[in-house]
């Protein structure tokens, strides 16, 4: 009988045990909106920081890449973010001029050299002060990351402003980017990225302008076979996160995360460059035809209007400046 009561006494504490400290919490699975495809470098640099937060926390924190819109355009992911539906999201850095319009200066034209300076400008700081402006509005703004050099695509090649002369092309919700392709000849159409591959097809669109992985992965070589490398633009993409969320973390969880956060943008970097070439040579191999016989600077001669309209208050001169001053 006592043999009985004492096993009976070391299961109830073994039992005790699991349910005070010897099982794990339960994951904390944080929803993140994406507009692409998963299989896009973006989405596999987030990926694999969702893997590494969980490992690195025990299990803690797992992020969940939602692509395609599933959470909503970008403009309804920030807002959700911003409510607290969802946890983080990538968006596009018009999404985030709209919060701030300070940060209209990161997508000026001839603002970077290429991709390797624009890398060099996010990661050193210089953003860091722009970046802390969005603590206001709920959502705390993580990273500016690389999102490509921006090209037009239509059904015929576009190699001077007289080729662009009354064409209707697709831009992001931006004034910037409406009077840069107005500048260039086109006129410029706002319009949500899930729209386009339609809006091209049944003629609202002549064309959009885009990065050659989007422009693989949205098939939007099927409308559009014919890519120009205008190179009028590099804008970023930005990385948010709702700002309970961010500050609910414990100090040693919060360091674990922003030094994940930096190897991501490391990622993103040279995954996204790696996969211009890999979606060119695909997107060719189904038909479509990159032009790139052309002087793309025939394109600048009416950005310098833009720059000066864009630079209108004294935070966004001394933004540009500074900026300007990492080479």
């Amino acid at each position: 009988m006592k043999k009985v009561l004492l096993g009976s006494l070391v299961l109830l504490f073994a039992f005790a045990l699991v349910a005070c400290g010897g099982k794990k919490s339960k994951t904390q699975v944080w929803k993140l909106a994406f507009n692409q495809s998963i299989e896009h470098p973006q989405a596999q640099g987030l990926l694999w920081l969702s893997d590494e937060f969980y490992k690195a926390t025990d299990g803690a924190y797992r992020i969940e890449v939602n692509p395609n819109e599933l959470l909503g355009n970008q403009q309804e992911s920030l807002e959700s973010l911003q409510n607290g539906v969802i946890q983080m999201a990538i968006v596009g850095n018009p999404i985030v001029e709209a919060v701030n319009p300070d940060f209209a200066v990161l997508a000026l034209p001839g603002l970077y050299g290429n991709a390797e300076h624009q890398e060099e400008i996010y990661k050193s700081g210089v953003l860091n002060e722009l970046f802390a402006t969005t603590v206001k509005n709920n959502f705390y703004t993580l990273a500016a990351i690389h999102s490509g050099v921006r090209n037009i695509f239509a059904k015929k090649p576009v190699r001077s402003p007289a080729d662009l002369k009354g064409m209707k092309i697709r831009v992001q919700q931006s004034q910037l980017m409406i009077d840069v392709i107005n500048a260039m000849g086109a006129v410029a159409v706002p319009m949500s990225q899930g729209e386009v591959y339609t809006a091209i097809q049944q003629g609202v669109l002549d064309g959009a302008e885009n990065n050659e992985v989007t422009y693989y992965q949205l098939k939007h070589y099927e409308v559009a076979p014919v890519f120009s490398y205008t190179r009028h633009l590099m804008i970023p993409d930005i990385i948010v996160i709702n700002k309970d969320v961010y500050d609910s973390l414990s100090p040693e969880h919060k360091a674990i995360f922003d030094r994940l956060m930096k190897e991501t943008i490391d990622r993103v970097f040279a995954n996204f460059l790696e996969q211009v070439t890999q979606s060119k040579e695909a997107a060719a191999a189904k038909g479509a035809t990159f032009i790139d016989d052309f002087d793309s600077s025939v394109f600048n001669k009416n950005f310098a209007g833009v720059i000066t309209k864009t630079l209108n208050t004294p935070s966004k001169k001394k933004l540009y400046n500074a900026i300007k001053a990492i080479r």
